[in-house]
């Protein structure tokens, strides 16, 4: 799949604002959506930053996705629990996944590892994007953000998006 097509499958699924930190993997999805009217793109400087533009265009009336790769999942960890899911805050995160399966440099091999279970841990249903079906996993986490009103999260391997 190519980035435009990954862009327009967000926007068929409603998804109208965006924000996230720059990522190799996630550069092509980040270059399109920053050309893009419909669904502007807000850049972050760090994942918790992301999280709180993100939780603000919601509150705006907005639909938002959020783009960061799992290395800075752990600076998100504390506006997920403090503000996003207390505060019923759907979320969709779309998380780039360094280090998985230990295939990557050797700073990305810890939180590749630990990714899908910091993300269980806060409750937050993970998908894992396949590229039979990518549309599988983004549905899936719609759905689970609309049904609990709190965060979701696609996990992107190296890859999938060029």
């Amino acid at each position: 799949m190519n980035a435009t097509q990954f862009c327009d499958m967000l926007e068929r699924h409603g998804l109208d604002f965006a924000t996230g930190v720059p990522c190799s993997i996630l550069k092509d999805i980040i270059h399109c959506l920053s050309s893009r009217r419909r669904m502007p793109y807000v850049g972050a400087t760090r994942e918790d930053e992301a999280i709180g533009i993100a939780a603000g265009a919601f509150l705006g009336g907005r639909s938002p996705v959020v783009l960061m790769q799992n290395s800075g999942l752990g600076s998100a960890i504390n506006p997920l629990a403090s503000l996003a899911i207390p505060y019923r805050i759907p979320l969709l995160m779309i998380v780039s996944w360094r280090g998985y399966e230990g295939n990557d440099a050797p700073e990305h091999l810890v939180m590749g590892r630990v990714t899908t279970r910091l993300l269980e841990d806060l409750g937050v249903d993970t998908y894992v994007m396949e590229a039979d079906d990518p549309e599988r996993s983004l549905s899936a986490a719609l759905r689970s953000t609309e049904a609990s009103s709190i965060p979701a999260a696609v996990l992107l391997r190296r890859g999938l998006v060029q």
